[in-house]
């Protein structure tokens, strides 16, 4: 496994998609430069924020090869490598590590809902035995709002129990802090990340890892200021830009004030089911934005 530990400032980073539907591993290696250069301790590349699902086995390997292929530190990502089918996800796990990525991190297969712990604890010990010749560091993926189900506390520990050191942390998306504190407790060597940086401060003083957000896309020096310094006002900035999607669509504005920031429209585009951010939503965003960092400046 590699030696390096992931932790602290993790971007979720958007995939940019091109004209014809495609990943756009040009812009998507440059954003990944952009944010490893100003701020972002490591990447989470290919997850919800970058729209893994909605790219074909072959599309994310693609992805996967680039990064690599740019010379980016894969010692500092991880990949999301989960799938509705197994034999995907061990594909994509097994690519991962043979590439180097510091991580795989595994979202359970998602179409079925309501299946017992069995299933999934076999779905993990395809997974990780497919994985053994070189056994790539693997975190669970928690967000059942959209997976439907549920790395719950007590399943992490018969995981942990059964698989070792292989399952080395997971990323709590399901905004619960009851429930990421419950699993960062279950051992102090695995490592949980909630998916807000409002959390980099408490997280420096030891209570996760670290975060992995898909804001940190557009405000990595901000957080990355909260983490190592404990600078509150540099959280506070951070988590008003993140309150300016409640109750928008995250990903498609993450992706629009992406856009805006780098003064490239091609970055805002979105892969189907999602959509384009509306205009009124990208102007909102994009004035809150502007003011936050018009008052940083100040």
């Amino acid at each position: 496994m590699t030696a390096r530990k992931l932790s602290g400032v993790i971007a979720a980073v958007a995939t940019p998609v091109g004209e014809d539907g495609t990943p756009d591993t040009a812009r998507a290696t440059k954003l990944a430069r952009f944010l490893l250069d100003n701020g972002c301790n490591g990447l989470n590349v290919l997850g919800t924020t970058g729209e893994a699902t909605s790219f074909s086995l072959e599309e994310r390997r693609r992805v996967m090869n680039a990064y690599r292929d740019a010379g980016l530190p894969l010692d500092r990502l991880m990949v999301g490598t989960g799938a509705a089918a197994t034999a995907d996800a061990v594909a994509l796990t097994r690519h991962a590590a043979e590439l180097g990525f510091a991580g795989a991190l595994l979202l359970p297969p998602f179409y079925y809902k309501g299946v017992p712990d069995d299933g999934l604890v076999a779905y993990v010990d395809t997974v990780v035995q497919a994985s053994a010749a070189k056994p790539i560091p693997i975190y669970l993926y928690h967000y059942p709002a959209q997976s439907g189900l549920h790395w719950h506390v007590v399943l992490v520990k018969r995981l942990l129990e059964k698989f070792g050191s292989r399952i080395v942390g997971l990323k709590d998306s399901s905004g619960d802090m009851t429930y990421a504190r419950e699993a960062a407790a279950i051992s102090k060597n695995f490592d949980v990340f909630p998916s807000t940086e409002a959390v980099l401060i408490e997280a420096k003083n030891g209570a996760f890892a670290g975060c992995i957000s898909a804001t940190a896309n557009l405000n990595p020096d901000l957080c990355q200021r909260a983490w190592s310094t404990g600078d509150q006002t540099s959280l506070d900035a951070a988590v008003t830009i993140r309150k300016l999607f409640d109750g928008k669509a995250l990903v498609p504005g993450v992706k629009a004030l992406l856009s805006h920031i780098h003064g490239d429209p091609a970055l805002g585009r979105v892969q189907p089911p999602l959509a384009a951010f509306p205009a009124a939503d990208r102007a909102a965003v994009v004035a809150g934005y502007d003011q936050v960092r018009a008052k940083r400046v100040a």
